[in-house]
């Protein structure tokens, strides 16, 4: 089975600086370190900033997927290192604004998932989402895409196990404390990678409370391992071989299987 190399870039965005920030994650992976990287997540709203206090001012920075600045940097920069990206992006589709992370790999857009669990002011900025659940096969893994709040319902990642998921790739901007541990738990009881990609920082936009935002981006093993955690208030990359085949085996014990065991007739 195969081995990848994963990573996540920990980043902290200027409120409304697209290009800004688009520079200074292309820039911070052409480093020496990042050499290798084959899967690459990225925080939630990474290319705007998250605080919006307006649906037009969120208008006014929503990107069209198919012909959108970061997505096409971000095309660019997936072709030129043969890598797969997942970003958090602010979609404008009609009249519709949508909190989405998208997969791009060396051929372009892929796939897209719209948040469907809205946290907070977002209920009043966001449409909620409306794209099923979807796996992905890049060729050495098969991954599935959740985001921020999602870590919160059990369902998210379940479906996705259910549907074959080896990494759930998760963009986030996390405010409370409790993700990072509960994200463990996801992993176990589904036997699955998962790479989170949170921001650090702090944004007061007089859009109600000043959100700090608490790092602590990780890659964690099907057996609830923290390969890697990054700290709370810097910005930072990490990088991480794992063995795809460990997703694959859903055996606790011998006589023990997470799925077959599953006694659905009594829910």
């Amino acid at each position: 089975m195969a081995v990848i190399k994963v990573g996540f870039l920990q980043t902290k965005p200027v409120f409304g600086d697209l290009c800004g920030n688009l520079d200074r994650v292309i820039k911070r992976l052409g480093r020496s370190d990042t050499a290798g990287l084959e899967l690459l997540v990225l925080p939630e709203l990474f290319s705007t900033g998250y605080q919006f206090t307006s649906k037009k001012e969120l208008r006014t920075l929503a990107e069209d997927l198919k012909s959108g600045y970061s997505v096409q940097r971000l095309s660019a920069l997936a072709k030129e290192r043969n890598l797969h990206i997942v970003a958090g992006l602010a979609e404008r589709c009609g009249k519709k604004l949508y909190n989405s992370p998208v997969l791009i790999g060396p051929k372009g857009l892929i796939s897209v998932y719209r948040k469907a669990h809205l946290f907070w002011n977002e209920k009043s900025i966001f449409n909620p989402g409306d794209i099923p659940l979807e796996v992905v096969n890049i060729g050495k893994a098969r991954i599935g895409m959740m985001i921020c709040y999602d870590w919160i319902y059990p369902e998210v990642a379940r479906a996705l196990a259910l549907k074959g998921v080896d990494i759930l790739c998760h963009p986030s901007n996390l405010v409370l404390p409790n993700c990072p541990q509960a994200m463990i738990t996801r992993c176990l009881e589904n036997r699955v990678f998962a790479i989170t990609a949170n921001r650090v920082g702090t944004e007061d936009r007089g859009a109600g409370d000043a959100l700090t935002f608490i790092g602590k981006s990780q890659i964690v093993t099907p057996r609830g391992e923290v390969l890697l955690r990054a700290a709370s208030r810097r910005t930072a990359f990490a990088m991480a071989n794992i063995n795809v085949a460990d997703a694959r085996d859903k055996k606790i014990t011998p006589k023990n299987h997470i799925f077959r065991d599953m006694r659905q007739d009594i829910f």
